[in-house]
Formats: C-alpha cells, sequence, structure tokens
C-alpha cells in the first residue's frame, strides 16, 4: 500500500546515499570514456544495477547503453528517467585525487555526476518500490557529446518503448548549488556545425599581387559573418554564430592556396537557421565574385532544439515545491541556452521535461563552465539531483 511518508524523507534518503554517490561520481570520474566507447563505464553501471536487486537490466543497448526497468506490479504508467555516460576528448588540469587517469579524455560536463545520480536514485527506488505508483526506467546513454548522439540510437533500440514520459537533468555552473533550472519551452539550442573551403591561388610572399590570398579573404569573410546576427537578425530572437577554426598556410614565405573556416551556428528556430545560412551563401557568393576565389560550404546539422512539454514542466514544478520550501520556488527559473543536448530527441517522442542543476560555488571557487579543463561541481548537489530523480519517480501516475 502506498504511503506518502517516503515524499517527507526523500531529503534524508538522498543525504543518506550521498557516500555511495560521491564514490560512483568519483570512480566514473577518474575513468573516463568517450563517444560509444563506453564499454567500461557502461559495465561498471550494470554491476552497481545488478547489486540493488527488483530490477530488469538490459545492457548493449543504443550499442553500448543500458536500461533497467523498475517493474510495479499493477502499475499502468511508466516513467523514464535518463543519465548520460561519455566524456569529452580533452586534458583535465584539476589536481583532484579523483583525476582523469585516462589520457586525452576528462568528465569535463557532469557526465559523471549525471550517473552517480541516477544510479543514487535507482538504488533508494529499488528498496522503496512499494511506495512507487508507476514502473520506472532508468537510462544510461552513451555518447551525448557528439553528433548525431547516442538518443537516436537508445530510440532505435527501444529504450522509450512503452514509456509515458521522460525526464533527466544537467548539472549547471551557471546557477548556485541547491537550486535548479526550469524552462518552459525552448530549453536548449540547435547546434548546427557549418564548414567553409576557400580556394584561392598560392604563391611567393614577397609577390603577393601574383597570388589570390586566402587568409586575407578568409578574414574578411570572418568579420563579414559576425555582422549577421548584428545586421540581419532581429534583436529579439535568440542567435549565435561563433566561428571557432581558421587554418591556412605551412610556412611564412609561402601564400597558400586554400585556407578552411569551421564554426558552429545556434537558434532556437528551423526558419531562422535556414535565413542565416541563406545569407552566409549570399556572403561567400559576393566574395567569390568580388575577389576571384571559389568556396566550398557544407552545413552538419546539429541536435534539434530541446522543447520542454508544458504539463511536463508543470509537473516538474509540483515536485519541486514538495522538495523546496515556498520561499526558495522562485529560485528555480532559469533563462534558456544556446547549448545543445541530444535529450531533445527524446522529448521529440514522449512528453517530458529537462533541468539544469546548481553546481556552483562561488565560495569555493567552483564557476569554471562545462567543457573548461577546470571544471569541477559543488558535489553537494549530488543529493539535490538524486531527491529530484526520486521525486519524479515518487510522483508519477498518482
Amino acid at each position: 500500500m502506498n504511503t506518502p511518508d517516503i515524499n517527507k524523507d526523500i531529503f534524508k534518503l538522498s543525504q543518506a546515499e550521498f557516500p555511495y554517490i560521491q564514490k560512483v561520481r568519483r570512480h566514473i570520474h577518474k575513468h573516463p570514456e568517450i563517444g560509444f566507447e563506453v564499454q567500461e563505464t557502461a559495465k561498471f553501471i550494470a554491476s552497481e544495477l545488478a547489486s540493488f536487486g527488483n530490477l530488469e537490466i538490459k545492457t548493449q543497448v543504443g550499442q553500448t547503453g543500458i536500461v533497467a526497468d523498475l517493474n510495479i506490479k499493477g502499475a499502468t504508467k511508466r516513467i523514464a528517467l535518463r543519465a548520460d555516460m561519455d566524456a569529452l576528448p580533452m586534458e583535465e588540469q584539476n589536481t583532484c585525487d579523483y583525476r582523469s587517469v585516462n589520457k586525452g579524455k576528462a568528465h569535463m560536463c557532469g557526465h559523471d555526476a549525471h550517473s552517480a545520480m541516477l544510479l543514487g536514485a535507482a538504488r533508494i527506488l529499488a528498496k522503496n518500490s512499494d511506495q512507487l505508483s508507476a514502473s520506472v526506467r532508468f537510462i544510461f546513454q552513451p555518447n551525448e557529446e557528439s553528433y548525431p548522439g547516442g538518443a537516436p540510437a537508445m530510440i532505435d533500440d527501444n529504450a522509450l518503448l512503452g514509456v509515458d514520459e521522460i525526464y533527466g537533468m544537467h548539472v549547471w555552473p551557471l546557477i548556485p548549488v541547491k537550486h535548479y533550472g526550469l524552462v518552459r519551452g525552448a530549453a536548449m539550442g540547435k547546434p548546427d556545425v557549418f564548414k567553409i573551403k576557400i580556394q584561392g591561388v598560392g604563391g611567393h610572399a614577397s609577390i603577393p599581387h601574383k597570388a589570390i590570398d586566402p587568409i586575407v579573404i578568409g578574414a574578411q569573410i570572418i568579420m563579414a559573418l559576425q555582422t549577421i546576427i548584428s545586421r540581419n537578425v532581429n534583436f529579439q530572437d535568440a542567435a549565435v554564430l561563433s566561428v571557432t577554426q581558421f587554418h591556412a598556410g605551412t610556412t611564412h614565405n609561402v601564400i597558400p592556396d586554400k585556407a578552411f573556416i569551421e564554426g558552429t551556428l545556434r537558434t532556437f528556430d528551423d526558419q531562422l537557421s535556414l535565413d542565416i545560412l541563406t545569407r552566409i551563401k549570399e556572403i561567400l557568393s559576393g566574395f567569390e565574385k568580388a575577389f576571384q576565389v571559389t568556396t566550398e560550404f557544407e552545413l552538419l546539422p546539429g541536435y534539434p532544439v530541446l522543447f520542454n512539454h508544458d504539463e511536463s514542466v508543470t509537473y516538474t514544478e509540483q515536485c519541486l515545491k514538495s522538495l523546496l520550501p515556498e520561499k526558495e520556488i522562485k529560485s528555480y527559473q532559469a533563462p534558456n541556452t544556446l547549448g545543445g543536448e541530444d535529450f531533445a530527441y527524446y522529448l521529440e517522442k514522449i512528453p517530458g521535461c529537462y533541468v539544469f542543476l546548481g553546481c556552483a560555488n562561488i565560495e569555493k571557487g567552483i564557476t569554471n563552465i562545462c567543457h573548461d579543463p577546470k571544471f569541477e561541481i559543488d558535489e553537494d548537489c549530488l543529493v539535490y539531483g538524486t531527491a529530484l530523480h526520486c521525486q519524479w519517480a515518487l510522483n508519477f501516475g498518482k
């Protein structure tokens, strides 16, 4: 028989599991893996899940993902909770005891915390399954960091089969620890990648008039691209265009014959993205005519806009109100961001919500943003994330 007592104790239960959750987070942090190559991480997580009991576990879902079901007898609803497992291909510069031991790989985006919190929630809920009205699916996903993402592979492998709604979260260094960030509607952007090749005419650096210098032309193209947002996009529409790579040349006395530009375009609106891409192509066409070069343009579409469903946001608000005092409700309002997340694919299939979990602590100097080589979290956030995962599951279907 269901009782409401666990709802009053969910923070105490999460706090009691903190040593376990912290230990798991630090283990995963120390042994990062990237992309779909997360076999050891998945093996570790599957072993932990098996130790909890009451779970039906499937491995190698979507290549290297895990799906674990906590099936509740007589339940007519099923909620899914998702965490990502993969790290980034970069070096960590932190000096903590649990820093990465895998060269060129590091958990600088918090996926170690995501997996640890979901494991903590699975452990709590498996012990208290008699308190649940709905079945729960725990999804541990690979390859969130690299397009096309791991979510499509998980979906193709039936990770959402029989699921009514899905929820997830991301540790967020722009929000203080002990706070939640919740956005209605478009919460995260569409991160497209563009590549430009400029074909000029090479030559000797001492006689530039005999060459068509792609470096000078490329520099002007970059500056022209920077005018698109400020001069062609309505100030009320959110958009970012950033050039992040510019490569040309091999030595000091040779004008190269080609240059390469790469960058990202991010918006919350498909039509706005198309309008900006049209403007990029118009700019390139103008430079071709003005400087007698040829250009090649390639677009690599990114994840879709992550759109939180209204009813799921309202449900999350209700869960947060049961976790937080009334006076703190304002603390979990947050702006959206043009960062991208492949959780968006799940939300295209079924209703759900994605929450930003505060992990920053100015007093402790924990303020570095995600993907920074010194990114870190205030581990107190692990309790808050675990508690919300549990609350989502406990209230669902009632």
